[in-house]
Formats: structure tokens, sequence, C-alpha cells
């Protein structure tokens, strides 16, 4: 009657030694220690490195731990925090001469002293929030001037298309910062271009002028439209920051916007926070413009000389300089997908592009118009642009699908997708506050947190034994397994611990044992009423199983509510607590039942079972 068979037997101790495996690596703790990544495309993080890393701890008298080259980012682990800042300042020194153009970025980090036999079984602590084990802070300041510079831009370029469209004759179209001037030869036109703008572009207040023998018409965004495009940077870009967080793998950010022109970004948890650096700091950007194949522009790019009057010299990743229009055609808004592959043709790494219609459509019309000439795809980073690659048109490309290539490597072509498809940052944005936040600002936070659920759980025990005898020490041990199997899972999916979330862990000890209480409740009801103890036994599990199946249903419908509309804090608080209602269920119910049928299953004349006092009617 109370036996299980062997497969249920073999079930719980392969979930069991899974539980143990996984929880294993919480133990170990985390070291101080400082990664190196690139910060250029163009810089590698490999043997090399590694050696000039090793020479600089040695001259600095640092001897490491660790020293590894994992997944393109160099790790060098330290015993203690005062070597692991000393060991930053000396690889700053070594790697990075130039603190305006860094190479690399070495950043301080935290990483598990798990074995290696533990993380090559992809065995991982779970992470802690900021409030636990600390993380990254940072302070992005945006660059509002240049998100209107760049709208400044896109109109000179628009108002050019539409005056052409109209017939309008103008002398030039230039952009001084966020004032645009068209030049004309008489008042009549001026005043026939003003009404189209006017038509046109309700953005833009303006003002004219005679200038010389000429007559001048400025343009420039009113105010309304200028707090219009700020607002629209600053939820633009902190779209696109939660973009590239999630691209990352991040748990449980926290992006918020800081005053006019300032966003703060928390990454609680984080281990990588050399690559979460390096990805948020880049502020790339794709432009797609034309190349002045002109006589003047082949003798600047070959000489170094004065670039022809529009145009720009930006350099190839092979160092050829190549002078581009600065008008631009299309920017990364246009861009609705970028995934990295390979050029069909040569077999080498590359980036596909997708564009939006209007993208599409302006793609289309300007290789239409310019077959034979060259057109740059441009990628921006950090201020700095770079050519990826200037193809020759040869024919009009229709169906909004680019593909850039030019000497790409795989991992040049994943990042590049990365930050392309992640968006278009609306303005550059700069960290002008980096902070990460050590464990010993969290330590009293983990120690209390930590009491607070281990006294919990030492007072329910104590009182299960006390009050239900064997079944009550049964019911503790089904309680630990619980608990051992809720961290395993949280420790699989990788999640974040916080405060909030540790508190949920305590909640679920006592949800946990109260499937138990109504079991053993339900035994002592079956003998009192005369039941024999195997039949008691048999009874009392199958019978409270609808109550606790109906319990437990109702409270996870509660959690997965928190979960679904809660945010930050709160939903830290509802995965540990709908993570601990389906562990508590197995190892309440399943788990116990099994210790109970190995210990009573097995006996025939059973006469009767330690559960504490059971009154008889």
């Amino acid at each position: 009657m109370n036996r299980y068979a062997i497969w249920k037997y073999v079930v719980l101790v392969i979930a069991l030694l899974i539980g143990a495996f996984y929880t294993l690596p919480n133990f170990y703790g985390e070291a101080p220690a400082v990664q190196i990544s690139a910060a250029k495309a163009t810089a590698k993080v490999d043997l090399g490195v590694q050696e000039r890393v090793e020479s600089a701890l040695k001259t600095a008298g640092l001897t490491p731990e660790l020293l590894a080259l994992e997944g393109g980012s160099l790790k060098v682990r330290f015993d203690s925090t005062d070597a692991q800042i000393k060991a930053k300042d000396a690889i700053q020194h070594a790697l990075v001469p130039d603190a305006n153009d860094p190479s690399y970025v070495v950043a301080l980090n935290l990483l598990a002293r798990s074995p290696a036999w533990l993380s090559a079984m992809h065995a991982a602590p779970m992470y802690l929030g900021l409030d636990l084990r600390g993380g990254v802070h940072f302070m992005l300041q945006v660059d509002m001037p240049a998100a209107l510079n760049k709208k400044a831009e896109s109109l000179a370029g628009d108002i050019r298309s539409t005056l052409r469209e109209k017939n309008v004759r103008h002398s030039g179209i230039s952009r001084d910062g966020q004032k645009i001037e068209v030049r004309f030869r008489d008042m009549p036109t001026l005043e026939s271009a003003q009404r189209v703008i006017q038509e046109q572009f309700a953005d833009l207040q303006m003002t004219s002028a005679p200038d010389g023998a000429e007559f001048k018409l400025m343009a420039t965004i009113n105010p309304l439209a200028s707090r219009r495009v700020q607002e629209q940077a600053i939820k633009q870009n902190i779209t696109t920051l939660h973009n590239r967080i999630n691209e990352l793998g991040v748990a449980e950010p926290v992006i918020q916007q800081q005053g006019t022109d300032r966003i703060v970004v928390q990454l609680p948890g984080v281990q990588d926070t050399a690559k979460a650096k390096d990805i948020l700091g880049r502020t790339a950007t794709l432009e797609i413009r034309m190349v002045d194949d002109s006589a003047e522009a082949r003798s600047a790019e070959n000489s170094n000389g004065v670039v022809p009057f529009g145009t720009e010299r930006f350099l190839e990743r092979n160092g050829q300089a190549v002078i581009v229009k600065k008008q631009v055609i299309l920017t990364g808004e246009n861009l609705t997908d970028a995934q990295p592959g390979f050029d069909t043709q040569n077999q080498e790494a590359a980036v596909h592009l997708t564009l939006d219609a209007k993208g599409a459509r302006i793609f289309k019309d300007v290789t239409r118009e310019s077959v034979g000439k060259r057109m740059a795809i441009l990628l921006f980073e950090k201020g700095k642009g770079e050519v990826v690659t200037a193809p020759v048109i040869r024919s009009e490309i229709g169906g909004g699908r680019v593909q850039i290539s030019g000497r790409m490597t795989t991992v040049e072509a994943n990042d590049t997708a990365l930050l392309l498809r992640a968006g278009s940052l609306a303005a550059p944005m700069e960290i002008i506050e980096e902070r990460t936040i050590g464990p010993s600002l969290g330590a009293e936070n983990i120690a209390k947190g930590f009491n607070s659920v281990t006294w919990g759980f030492v007072a329910v025990t104590a009182f299960m034994c006390v009050y239900y005898m064997l079944f009550g020490v049964i019911s503790s041990v089904a309680l630990a397994v619980n608990l051992l199997l809720l961290v395993a899972v949280l420790s699989m999916l990788q999640a974040t611990l916080t405060l909030p979330g540790m508190a949920a862990m305590a909640l679920v000890l006592g949800m946990a044992i109260d499937a138990n209480v109504l079991i053993n409740e339900r035994v002592r009801e079956e003998l009192r009423n005369g039941a024999s103890p195997q039949s008691a036994i048999h009874a009392g599990y199958d019978r409270a199983w609808a109550t606790i199946l109906d319990s437990n249903v109702t409270t996870l419908i509660a959690g997965l509510a928190l979960l679904a509309f809660g945010s930050g804090p709160v939903r830290g608080f509802a995965v540990v607590h709908c993570l601990g209602i389906l562990t508590s269920m197995f190892s309440a119910v399943f788990f116990s039942r099994g210790l109970v049928n190995l210990w009573y299953g097995r006996q025939k004349k059973l006469q009767s079972v330690s559960i504490g006092t059971v009154w008889r009617a």
C-alpha cells in the first residue's frame, strides 16, 4: 500500500543530486578581480596582452590567484581588494597610456571561486542584487546639442530635397550648428521658398536678411520642437539601453532618467562588468553617405591634404583614408534588424541589415541614381567614425536588405550586429560617473537576510520535531530539500537574489511546511477515526493532496500577478515566491511521502506511527 516503485526513488535521488550539484557553487563565494576587455574593434585581448599584464603585475609585486583568457576577455583574480585596486592601476598604466583614446577597458570585477570542474559543467552561483552583492552603477550624460545638431542636419537635407521637388532654385544650403542657412539670388525666390518651408516644416522658425548681392533665409528649430527633440532623445536612448542590456543578458537592470539630460544605469549582480561598460559606453550609430570621388578628393585621400568643402575624412579599418560627403542619406533610425552572417560570394564575415519602408525607398532611389559611384557605410563609436565598407554601387538595390562587409572577423560581425540591432542612439552619451559597488556594502544585509532564513528554518523544524515526532523530522528534511531545490533552480536560471527575494525565501519556508502540517493532521485524523497505521498514512497523503493543490495554485496566481505587473524589487520577490511554491509542492508531498514509505511502508504488521499525541474520540 505505502510503497514507491524503484523508479520513483531513482527520480528523487536524481533530483537531490542535481539540486546539491547546482547549489554547491554558492558556498565557494566570490573573489575580487580585474577584467580586461577590448575597447575597440581593432584591439584584441590575446596571449600578447596576457604577457603584458603578467609583466605589469610582476613589476608591481602582485601575484594573482588566477589569470585566464575567457570569451575574449582576460580575468585576473586576487585574494584581497587592496591587491585588486593596485593591480587595476598597474594594468591601466601598462595597457592604456592615453586615457582619451583607450584601446582596452580595465574594470573591477567579482569572480566566483568555484572550482574549474564545476564551471566546466555550467554550474554557477546565483547572482546577488545591488543591495546584497553590489554591482555597477553608471551615470550617463546625454549630449543634447548633438541631438539638436543631428535633427538640424536631417532637416537641411529634407529642405534641399523639397526645394528641388518644387523647382525652387537656391544658391546653396549650409548649416551652422542648429541654424540652417539657404541663399537666394532674388527676393521673390526667397519668399517662394519661405512659403514652401512653412508648409512642409512646422518645426522651423525663419528670418530673412540681405547678404551682399544675395538674400539669406535662416531657419532654426523652434523652442517647442527643441524640447520635443530632447525628450525623444532621452526616451530613445533609454529604450536603446534596455535593448543592449537585454542582449547582454543582465537580470533586473535599473534604467531611469535623472534630470533633463542624464540617465542612471544600475546593473545588479552582473559579473562581466567590463563588457557591460564597453557596450553601454559605445555610442554606435550607423550612417550611410556617398563617397566623394572627385580629383580633389582623391588627392586629399592620398596626401592627407585639405578636404573639399562639404566633405569629411574617415579611415577604413585598414588605415586607408576615404573622403565622404557630409550629407547623411540614412541613419540607424531606419534600421529594423541587423544579423551577423557571411558574404555569399567570398564567405567572409558580414552583417546583414534590414531597412524600414522609408529607408528602403530612399536607399533604392539613391542606388538607382548613383550606379558606378561609391557609397560609404560608417559606424560611429565613442564619437569617432570609421568606414566599415565603401563598395561601388553596381545596380539599383531594392527590398530594404543591405549587406555590409569589409575584412571583418566573425567576432567583429557579431559585436557590430549587436550594437546596431540594439538600436540607434538619438544622441551620443558619455559615462560621467562609474561606481563598482563592492560586496562589503551589502555584507550586513546579507548577514541579516541569511540569519532570518536560518533562524526561521531552525524554529520551524524545532516545532515540527517536537509536535509531530518522527513525522516532524521527515517534514523538516523535506523542508531542507525544498530550500536546496529552490537555491539550485535560482542558480540554474542565473537569477538575481535581492533583499525582497530573501524575504520571499523566508516566506516560502512557512508556506512549504504548511503542506506537511495538512498531511500530518490528516494522518492523525485517520488514526483517531480508528484506521490502521498503513491506511491512515495512505489516506492522509491522498486526501490532503487536493487541499494542498488548491491552496498552492491560488497562491501561485497571486505570485504570477506580481510577476506580470510588478517591476524591480517586486518582480524579484515574485520570482522566488513562484519558484518556491513549485519546489515546495514537490518536496512536501512527493519527497516526504517517499521517506515515509521507505521507513514505514515495508513493515507489514505496523502497530503505531510516531506522529505525536493522537486523541481518540
